[in-house]
Formats: structure tokens, C-alpha cells, sequence
């Protein structure tokens, strides 16, 4: 098997294992809203370790391609094709795509398991933007919320409830797992073919 069939093949196996862990979501006890996955994200974090940005890239946005079918529904209740845009780009496109980068501080930090961490944070901050502006611009005019906040603050406080324990939850399995795996995080098994 080539590289470049190996890669495609293992990339979509992973956004597979991702797509799955996806929609096994639960609610968490203290989210206002949204739900909370068990590391749906981490086989995109992988994939870029693994093959680089570039491939991180597409493969994450195949993975946010998948994600919108999967909600057309959510697309489907903008008013107009702006909107319906606006939901799209923001809460799948750009979301989902934007983890990619995951690794972006691949030999610019020293420690590994340290770079690992550090572009989970910062990728899973960039798809928290996107959802933080898709509620504040888009979802608070479709349904303002209940509690009377303003809109900022309501999609501050929905979109941090799940997407700071699905930050911490992929980073603590993805700094657990990076020691035993690191061959296999550095793409060292490839190394040859």
C-alpha cells in the first residue's frame, strides 16, 4: 500500500471514529445547552499530527461536511440564504475546519504532549468563536433566549457550557495517550514507505 492510499484510508477511518463519537453525545448536567462528546474531535487532532496541516485541513473539512448534512436541519431554520449561509460557514464549515490546525505547534514547542495540548486549545477556541458568533448573530434573533440575556453573553454562556469540557475532556485523552502513542502521534510508523 502507498502512502498517499494508506493516508486516505486511515484519514477516513478516523473521521468515521469521529463522526460516531459525535453522535454519541449526552447532555451535560451543567451545559444550558448543546452537547457534550467524548473526544469526537481527537481522530482530527491525530490526523493532522500525523500527515501535517495541509491534510489536517481537508480532512477536517470533509469531517464539517459531514457534520452539516448531519444537521441540515439546524441550516434549514434560517430565515433567508444568508442566514442559512451564515449557519453553515459558522457552525460547521469554519467550526469543524478550524480544528485542522491542531498541529500547529508540532516542533515549535519542545515538549510534545505539551504542543499537543496547547492546539486543542487554541483550535477548539476557534470553533468556540465561530458557535459564539452563529448564537449571538444568527440563533438569538431566531429564538431569543428565555432568561432574558443579552445576546452575547447567552451564547457565551451556552457555547462555553459544552465546549470547554469537550476541550478538556480531548485534552486530557490526548496528553494521556500521546506517551504510549507517540510513535504513532509522529507518524514514525510511516517513516520508510
Amino acid at each position: 500500500m502507498t502512502l498517499t492510499t494508506r493516508r486516505m484510508v486511515e484519514s477516513a477511518i478516523l473521521i468515521a471514529i469521529g463522526t460516531v463519537l459525535s453522535v454519541l453525545s449526552f447532555q451535560g448536567p451543567w451545559a444550558l445547552g448543546g452537547s457534550i462528546t467524548i473526544c469526537s474531535m481527537l481522530p482530527l487532532v491525530f490526523i493532522a499530527w500525523r500527515h501535517g496541516t495541509r491534510w489536517g485541513l481537508f480532512s477536517a473539512f470533509v469531517y464539517a461536511l459531514l457534520q452539516m448534512f448531519l444537521g441540515l436541519k439546524n441550516v434549514g431554520y434560517g430565515r433567508n440564504p444568508g442566514e442559512m449561509l451564515l449557519i453553515a460557514l459558522l457552525d460547521y464549515v469554519l467550526a469543524f475546519t478550524a480544528i485542522g490546525l491542531a498541529a500547529m505547534f508540532k516542533g515549535r514547542v519542545k515538549d510534545n504532549r505539551l504542543a499537543v495540548v496547547l492546539g486543542i486549545v487554541v483550535t477548539f477556541a476557534l470553533r468556540f468563536l465561530c458557535h459564539f458568533l452563529s448564537g449571538w448573530l444568527i440563533w438569538e434573533a431566531l429564538w431569543p433566549n428565555e432568561l432574558g440575556y443579552a445576546a452575547p453573553m447567552w451564547s457565551l454562556l451556552y457555547n462555553g457550557s459544552y465546549m470547554l469540557p469537550e476541550t478538556l475532556i480531548t485534552a486530557v485523552v490526548a496528553f494521556a495517550s500521546f506517551g504510549p502513542l507517540k510513535r504513532y502521534w509522529l507518524g514514525e510508523d510511516l517513516a520508510g514507505r
